[in-house]
């Protein structure tokens, strides 16, 4: 009998491990297309994340772009937090963030123009 729990549990955590993709996320803040992608799955610990940023279909290369991740407080488990400040890599932004845990991290992307306007997206990813 455990031997057969075990096998349906490789066989469970296995399918999770191949259906997990990649995320993609698209918005629009203030006329500006933002792109959030992360180079692999998301995973418990450090993963990298590229914003693209598009005006009027141009890539906009001059920004500054931070980005916050967090876990409300619940009972039993503090508050999280990682920020973390971009870096401009062949015309995308790109940065390496913590998720200590699994579950639903929501996230603030900033992002400052030329213009020293700070725009905002808001959303959250599963993990």
């Amino acid at each position: 009998m455990k031997q057969l729990l075990k096998i349906v549990s490789i066989l469970i955590f296995s399918c999770i491990l191949l259906n997990a993709e990649p995320i993609d996320l698209k918005g629009t803040t203030d006329g500006y297309e933002v792109q959030l992608q992360s180079e692999k799955s998301l995973i418990v610990g450090k993963n990298t994340f590229i914003v693209t940023l598009i005006k009027d279909g141009k890539v906009v290369s001059d920004a500054k772009v931070k980005a916050k991740f967090f876990m409300p407080e619940m009972p039993g488990m503090p508050y999280m937090e990682s920020e973390r400040k971009a870096e401009l890599v062949d015309g995308k932004y790109t940065f390496t963030v913590n998720l200590s845990m699994g579950g639903t991290w929501q996230y603030h992307l900033l992002f400052k123009t030329v213009d020293e306007k700070v725009h905002k997206i808001r959303s959250s990813v599963n993990l």
